[in-house]
């Protein structure tokens, strides 16, 4: 590992930001950081690691599980923010009137329960625009995870909607009452329900005591909620890990917000920032056009990328004097940092 890895792996605790560009190796971080925590002797069942894909999560605690000798899937609370909500529901969701054995339904099908109700509210006729199932299911999603109101939602990023705004809003109104009276969520409510759990005070002194160390990864692509959720997460003190680059936020589609990284120091004080910056996957005339380009983002963290590779094709360059071969201390030798 590099010496800014290394840094964010051995990180003595409290909230850290790591600022990781493309090919700067950010999982290799992840995985280190895991693994440092369990040769420190942290149970780990006390590691939560949120990733955007549980195949993501599989790979950081297969490598974790690698550098450390220690077998970390299965053990560590790995996942989506929507798997680990969903199990966390299951376990503590009885104060909210939620069953164990709730059903998810998929986007799909929270679609077509809103045409069902469309339908039922005889507001599908043919002489009107009247929003269709995909669109209604949507602005419902983007509403809940941007944590903004119907009103606003629609006027921004469904103008074509505003003249429909009392039939939409019955809609969801039903909608949810249907959801509820069946003991069913969507994926939305396993964000909106897991937050409201941590609105609950003796439910969140309990998720919050669950873990002792939370990492999150590409927290460039949270949403509001998201971070409601992790802060909710995180006790004045605590381990707090957050790995992103804000140059690469592309899902604001999805009500993801680069707002999430570029606060996170004011949001949890006493923020440490480490920037990963060196590249192990592009040439430097690459770089320092994506530099060039970054360069007139009004706000942003990470500043220069400089590129390892000598030339096209070659093997990694500069591992040596990176720290190619070293883990974590006490840890067995690892491959090169990037990854």
């Amino acid at each position: 590992m590099n010496e800014a890895q290394r840094k964010a792996a051995v990180h003595a605790g409290g909230p850290l930001l790591v600022v990781a560009g493309a090919g700067t190796g950010k999982t290799m971080t992840l995985a280190g950081r895991v693994a440092f925590l369990i040769e420190r002797g942290v149970p780990p069942q006390r590691i939560l690691l949120l990733t955007f894909s549980r195949r993501a999560a599989r790979e950081m605690l297969a490598r974790a599980s690698r550098m450390a000798g220690v077998e970390a899937r299965g053990k560590v609370w790995g996942g989506t923010f929507h798997a680990v909500g969903n199990r966390l529901l299951r376990l503590f969701g009885a104060p909210l009137g939620l069953r164990a054995d709730f059903t998810v339904m998929d986007q799909a099908d929270s679609a077509d329960l809103m045409s069902l109700i469309r339908g039922e509210l005889d507001l599908g006729a043919e002489d009107r625009r009247f929003p269709r199932k995909d669109t209604l299911a949507a602005i419902y999603s983007r509403t809940v995870n941007a944590q903004e109101r119907l009103a606003a939602v629609v006027d921004r990023s469904f103008p074509w909607c505003r003249d429909e705004l009392d039939g939409v809003r019955s809609i969801f109104r039903l909608y949810t009452e249907r959801k509820r009276a069946q003991n069913v969520l969507d994926y939305d409510d396993l964000l909106l329900y897991w937050r409201a759990m941590l609105e609950a005070g003796p439910v969140r002194e309990r998720l919050a005591g669950l873990f002792d160390h939370v990492l999150v990864d590409e927290y460039q692509d949270t949403n509001a909620l998201q971070a409601d959720i992790l802060e909710g997460m995180w006790r004045p003190g605590g381990d707090l890990m957050v790995v992103g680059d804000d140059a690469q936020a592309i899902y604001s589609f999805r009500a993801a917000t680069v707002r999430n990284i570029l606060d996170f120091p004011a949001r949890f004080p006493g923020t440490h920032v480490v920037k990963l910056e060196e590249n192990y996957r592009s040439r430097q005339v690459i770089l320092e056009v994506s530099n060039a380009v970054i360069a007139m983002a009004p706000e942003r963290h990470l500043t220069v990328r400089r590129g390892l590779l000598r030339r096209a094709g070659s093997s990694r360059a500069g591992d040596a004097a990176a720290g190619a071969g070293r883990a974590v201390p006490g840890g067995p030798s690892q491959r090169p940092p990037g990854g």
